[in-house]
């Protein structure tokens, strides 16, 4: 039987006050080449990859699976050798010529009725999903739960904060590894892990800590949600 949704992992990188980006919402490239490495090790152990179209758009690109061990490990399993690369939006305005798209990796777009229209019957995405609420929002709790009847077991999250805000929302989160870098951006709307509306104090979500790792002036934590 399958489960009702994916294994969600968060992964991501902040500084040492709570952002993942500055108030121009610049990537964010602060992380090491060891967290670096790291986050290819989290996204190999995934089938897919979910991010929303701001840290898409921030990039321009995806981060694929390249060392050659990883590569093979998946290929061993069975799996392909980079996991489907899933884009979430609600409008889904993106820029057709962006290198994500000349990226040799599998991609699906999870969006609305509007937001897929400009993208049907075209090569960029595999596959065009459109589930949407009575908002004219995506309607990500079917939409995660259908990932599974596409394959889609593990599920690595790279951002950013309004899809992660959404995922705990729905209690729809799993594990959050977070890496602290040794840097403060500061700014009152710097993005930060997790945006949306907030949980007041009788609902916070609960987390347990499982591991923590210092590498060099990194730290390393791996959170498991109760």
């Amino acid at each position: 039987m399958l489960k009702h949704r994916p294994h969600t992992t968060v992964v991501l990188a902040m500084s040492a006050d709570g952002k993942i980006a500055d108030v121009a919402r610049s990537p964010a490239r602060f992380g090491s080449k060891v967290d670096k490495t790291h986050l290819e090790k989290q996204i190999a152990t995934a089938d897919g990859v979910l991010f929303g179209a701001g840290t898409l758009r921030a990039y321009g690109t995806t981060l694929t699976v390249s060392h050659p061990e990883l590569i093979l490990k998946r290929i061993r399993a069975g799996k392909p050798s980079q996991p489907v690369h899933i884009v979430l939006t609600d409008s889904a305005h993106l820029d057709p010529e962006m290198r994500f798209f000349q990226q040799p990796i599998k991609r699906w777009l999870i969006t609305t009725t509007a937001g897929a229209i400009f993208w049907q019957n075209r090569a960029e995405f595999e596959r065009v999903m459109t589930f949407e609420t009575a908002t004219g929002k995506v309607d990500i709790a079917t939409a995660l739960k259908y990932l599974t009847t596409l394959g889609i077991a593990q599920l690595s999250v790279l951002g950013g904060g309004d899809v992660v805000a959404s995922l705990l929302a729905l209690k729809f989160i799993d594990e959050i590894w977070l890496t602290v870098c040794p840097i403060i951006i500061g700014g009152a709307i710097a993005p930060t892990p997790v945006s949306g509306i907030g949980f007041l104090a009788d609902n916070y979500p609960q987390l347990e800590l499982l591991e923590v790792e210092r590498i060099n002036q990194e730290v390393f934590l791996h959170y498991r949600l109760i």
